[in-house]
């Protein structure tokens, strides 16, 4: 159980890429009150949650009205993977966001998703849901989310420590890092297409 939660928490940790988008969400929230501030990060921790527990429940109902099987999904959502990581490795596409949402629903739009909860996020959770099962994907999302609240709530005591320019720096080695579990998935959805097929024939 204990390696399944790993193995599930390490490309989630990566895609959410908490040190990367840090940045981001301190220009957003600059010239915000901490109260406020605070009120954000609960409220962007929560809508990510809640986004995330759906996907995964309703993403399984979907695969199975449609007739795709779990290597499908490897294959296509590990292609995805992919060209999100390269596409911010090259132009750091998660770089502009815009800042002058309502601060009320700052936490739900633009924070709690795309900033938090991507496609490369709901990609990794229907994926390790397959490959570790529901209990492992859960825990390690949650553990995933406690983090991302912890950096966010102490935002400016991070970012002081490591600096902006680093906190870019490693969330491009996280996006290089993406990169390689999306091959990973690839090859892995591949293999079992490979063997689904011999199965059948």
């Amino acid at each position: 159980m204990l390696e399944k939660i790993f193995n599930s928490f390490v490309p989630l940790f990566f895609a959410i890429d908490v040190i990367g988008i840090l940045p981001m969400y301190i220009g957003m929230t600059r010239n915000i009150f901490v109260e406020k501030r605070n009120r954000i990060v609960n409220q962007a921790s929560i809508t990510a949650f809640f986004i995330g527990i759906g996907f995964v429940y309703l993403g399984k109902e979907v695969f199975h009205l449609l007739g795709i099987t779990v290597p499908d999904f490897k294959i296509g959502g590990g292609i995805l993977l992919l060209i999100i990581a390269i596409l911010d490795l090259l132009f750091s596409d998660k770089a502009e966001r815009g800042t002058n949402e309502k601060i009320e629903t700052m936490g739900i739009v633009p924070i709690g998703m795309p900033l938090i909860i991507g496609p490369a996020v709901l990609t990794t959770l229907l994926l390790s849901v397959g490959t570790n099962g529901y209990n492992a994907t859960l825990i390690a999302f949650i553990f995933n989310l406690l983090i991302v609240w912890l950096v966010f709530r102490y935002s400016e005591k991070v970012i002081r420590i490591i600096g902006e320019a680093g906190a870019i720096a490693i969330g491009k080695v996280f996006s290089l890092l993406l990169t390689a579990i999306a091959v990973m998935m690839i090859r892995v959805g591949i293999t079992e297409m490979i063997a689904m097929v011999k199965a059948g024939g």
